[in-house]
């Protein structure tokens, strides 16, 4: 089983993935507030770094 294989989906598919991964951030940070609100800035850096980076791939294609 090779899980680093390129994959194909169509913009409906990724709408659907999107759709159901913003569901679960939401559930974990209404079950889960207390606990993600003394890391809240450190999440925030990880986002930035990791959205900056993928902004660089895209545009660097």
């Amino acid at each position: 089983m090779r899980i680093f294989r390129s994959y194909i989906f169509t913009w409906r598919q990724l709408g659907i993935f999107k759709l159901a991964l913003l569901s679960i951030g939401a559930a974990i940070g209404a079950y889960w507030s207390d606990f993600f609100g003394s890391i809240l800035g450190f999440l925030i850096i990880i986002a930035l770094i990791s959205g900056l980076y993928m902004v660089y791939v895209v545009l660097r294609q």
